[in-house]
């Protein structure tokens, strides 16, 4: 998948991509959060799609940003799309902690858990339809190179899609993969990862009963980061490439995909599984772990530039909430 993501992103700029290796790169915690609710795990669920957020934010941005700091130095990438990411990742974190404090007892919404949980997914997903168009048509002119004309003012098809232009090293455009392949490519690796869910979920019960494993340790850190492992790869090898802005998309993108689709779809789908019903209402620490991670997201992204420092700030910021889960309760 990271071979594909970095051929994709010479035909399509790096913000494309990223919408569409994140979305490929999210059916494995799709296929996970469903398989989950059947064997009744909600607390496991809540904590994972907030897990997931928090760890391609804070763990996945932060091993970027150091171990592209450490062999490129401070590394740049566009704020314009950084910026409007930030926006959205905020907008996420209010979504979790308003129904969290306002079905709270006492709070205006108590006893509506669901019925408020199923308003803000409809407006998640709303926000979600209209980014799309914003995103993608941000990014036709993002790739490793800029798009050119060739002599007699021709280019080539890549070079008009606004990626390679007519003059790029032969060579190069003789590695380069047919832009169906890559796709091809992103989907097959993206369902094979998706078909190991149910394994993982068969798995993880006796596991976290033998290892004493707390179920919000079990979904922020152990689901999330399984979860999201193909955008965690693809992410740190983009930056090591020193193509800061196909990570930043990549691993950002991941991040919005969740906060304002995946978890408003599987909501909405656990209203028709029977059983308990999936909300957005969460615990008091895990929503105001999701508002300071947005806060700090916010500070880190909205310069353009990377540090090595700000990237061990960040997984920092990720251990120490990982830590203060692993002594919840446990499943006997």
């Amino acid at each position: 998948m990271g071979d594909a993501t970095d051929q994709l992103s010479h035909w399509l700029g790096p913000k494309a991509t990223g919408v569409l290796q994140s979305g490929l790169g999210n059916l494995p915690e799709f296929f996970i959060g469903i398989f989950a609710l059947r064997a009744g795990l909600l607390d496991v669920v809540r904590a994972a799609l907030v897990g997931s957020i928090l760890a391609n934010t804070l763990l996945v941005l932060g091993l970027a940003f150091f171990l592209g700091g450490l062999r490129h130095g401070p590394q740049k990438f566009g704020a314009d799309q950084t910026r409007m990411m930030a926006t959205l990742l905020v907008l996420a974190a209010a979504a979790i902690a308003i129904p969290t404090i306002a079905t709270s007892p006492g709070g205006p919404a108590a006893g509506h858990d669901v019925e408020l949980s199923v308003v803000v997914s409809i407006v998640l997903l709303a926000v979600f339809a209209a980014s799309i168009p914003f995103a993608v048509g941000m990014g036709g002119g993002g790739g490793a190179a800029v798009g050119g004309a060739g002599r007699g003012g021709e280019q080539t098809a890549a070079s008009k899609m606004g990626a390679i232009p007519a003059t790029a090293d032969p060579a190069f455009v003789e590695r380069m993969w047919p832009a169906t392949l890559a796709i091809a490519m992103l989907l097959i690796a993206g369902v094979g990862a998706a078909f190991v869910s149910e394994w993982f979920v068969d798995a993880l019960q006796p596991a976290m009963s033998t290892l004493g494993m707390s179920q919000s340790f079990a979904g922020l850190v152990v689901v999330a980061i399984a979860g999201n492992a193909v955008e965690n790869v693809v992410g740190v090898q983009a930056m090591l490439a020193d193509n800061a802005d196909l990570a930043i998309s990549v691993i950002l993108n991941s991040s919005l995909q969740v906060a304002l689709a995946l978890a408003p779809v599987l909501v909405l789908v656990s209203l028709f599984m029977g059983g308990a019903t999936l909300t957005l209402v969460v615990s008091p620490l895990l929503a105001a772990a999701l508002a300071v991670t947005a806060i700090l997201a916010v500070v880190v992204v909205i310069d353009g530039e990377s540090t090595w420092l700000e990237g061990v700030a960040l997984m920092g910021l990720y251990v120490i909430l990982g830590a203060s889960v692993w002594w919840g309760p446990r499943i006997a």
